[in-house]
């Protein structure tokens, strides 16, 4: 390192952003994540050891993914390289794995590669890292926000660890915050502010699990307040307001959060939950989602979970997709809510979805078995040649417009696919059907 190299790293250790002055260094000072780095956890023996394989952190922004891929570069014997998917090309990474085969070839050591948004590389640079990874030549830490099962080469992934990184807990983020304000070291403590209990409670809240996000918030608050006539910068609750206008929404359309909450939504009208329902409905809403999208997964919802407990129940989901295209936001949303609100409180069934689950499975088990003769089409002349329709019982000439006759295949005598629930309208349906079973086996006897 030359002077003027070393002049600026020395002069961005004290100019960076505060969220990168205060990433920890080693593993006691990670804040949160302890069900991955708790002391009898494997990543910390880990890294304790030295010991570390391929590995993959995923989760949302400002959980940790950087800094523990800097704590195991401040701990490791290994050489430790760096590149950032969205900019590396095909020459950094040729780059990258020459100067690997170097170290290996020349003193022994291992070569982890860091690839921050490992999800950014295409197909063919993600098969280009393969056979490096396979041979040890490199040690991979991969970190995205997005699911790696979704956006990362399977063989990857075959030959990764997998961490989840979670929302750092509210509680971790308020001290984090404390220790930002008060650290004259790493922090804002050279500046003289104060926090106020219920400021560092605000913030820890709206962070939404992300550090970053409070510390940038501190940081804001720390170098625009006036000191106070004491000299003191005081972070009041009115400031952190003014420094945090409203909690980020971690929902990308494309992304991982997007499939947890139209999960969580669908579960919610599953579950009979219209709280629940209405309140994962506003989050998609308000992240952007298309109202369309959220119209068609009622509709399933509606014929899914519903059916025939309240038949209306679709009319309802039905009515409403084709309003809300005609309508637009923002009075969309309350069309929305009332066929979410509608669908959620109705009462289940899923009688409907395990006929057709059951009919399937019988179908593919037994394939094309034969239709009884009496019910082939006889329309056309010389059908009675064949045997077609001969025999055929018209339902409404008989009571109840019902008649015992085989509709099934031969083979399937007796099968039932369709079993209504005890619930709502199939309550009806059920003891309907059972009368005019019972009065069409009288009148037979």
């Amino acid at each position: 390192m030359d002077l003027f190299e070393y002049m600026r790293s020395t002069n961005m250790e004290k100019e960076s952003p505060l969220a990168a002055r205060m990433r920890p260094t080693t593993l006691d000072e990670v804040v949160g994540q302890k069900h991955i780095i708790g002391q009898d956890k494997l990543l910390y023996r880990a890294i304790k050891a030295d010991k570390i394989s391929s590995i993959i952190f995923y989760g949302p922004p400002g959980t940790g993914k950087t800094t523990l891929a800097k704590v195991i570069a401040n701990t490791t014997s290994a050489e430790f390289m760096q590149i950032n998917a969205t900019v590396a090309g095909k020459k950094d990474m040729e780059d990258v794995v020459n100067k690997a085969k170097d170290i290996q070839g020349m003193y022994g050591k291992r070569t982890i590669l860091f690839i921050d948004e490992i999800h950014r590389f295409n197909k063919g640079q993600q098969d280009y890292l393969l056979p490096f990874v396979e041979d040890g030549t490199i040690i991979l830490i991969g970190a995205t926000t997005e699911n790696p099962y979704f956006e990362v080469n399977g063989a990857l992934i075959s030959r990764s660890i997998i961490f989840e990184l979670k929302p750092i807990e509210k509680d971790e983020i308020k001290k984090l915050i404390e220790r930002a304000v008060y650290d004259t070291e790493k922090g804002m403590g050279a500046y003289n502010a104060e926090i106020t209990d219920e400021a560092a409670e605000f913030l820890a809240d709206l962070s939404g699990g992300d550090a970053r996000h409070a510390l940038n918030a501190i940081e804001l608050g720390v170098l625009t307040t006036k000191p106070s006539e004491d000299g003191k910068i005081y972070i009041t609750l009115k400031v952190a307001e003014e420094c945090i206008q409203r909690r980020h929404i971690r929902y990308d359309k494309d992304g991982d959060n997007h499939y947890d909450t139209i999960s969580a939504f669908i579960k919610s009208m599953r579950g009979s939950d219209p709280d629940a329902a209405v309140y994962y409905l506003a989050r998609m809403l308000n992240a952007g989602e298309s109202v369309t999208f959220i119209a068609r997964r009622i509709m399933i919802c509606a014929s899914e979970d519903v059916g025939n407990a309240d038949p209306n129940a679709l009319s309802v989901a039905v009515s409403a997709a084709l309003a809300v295209e005609r309508i637009g936001m923002p009075e969309a949303q309350i069309i929305l809510s009332q066929a979410v609100s509608y669908v959620a409180s109705a009462p289940k069934s899923n009688a409907a979805v395990c006929a057709i689950g059951d009919a399937m499975e019988c179908v593919r088990g037994t394939g094309n078995l034969p239709i009884p003769t009496h019910l082939q089409d006889a329309h056309y002349k010389s059908a009675g040649k064949l045997g077609h329709g001969i025999g055929y019982k018209y339902a409404h000439d008989y009571k109840n417009n019902y008649v015992k006759q085989q509709y099934l295949p031969y083979e399937l005598n007796g099968k039932e696919f369709y079993k209504p629930s005890g619930n709502g309208y199939e309550v009806k349906i059920k003891e309907h059907m059972n009368r005019i079973k019972k009065e069409a086996e009288e009148l037979d006897g």
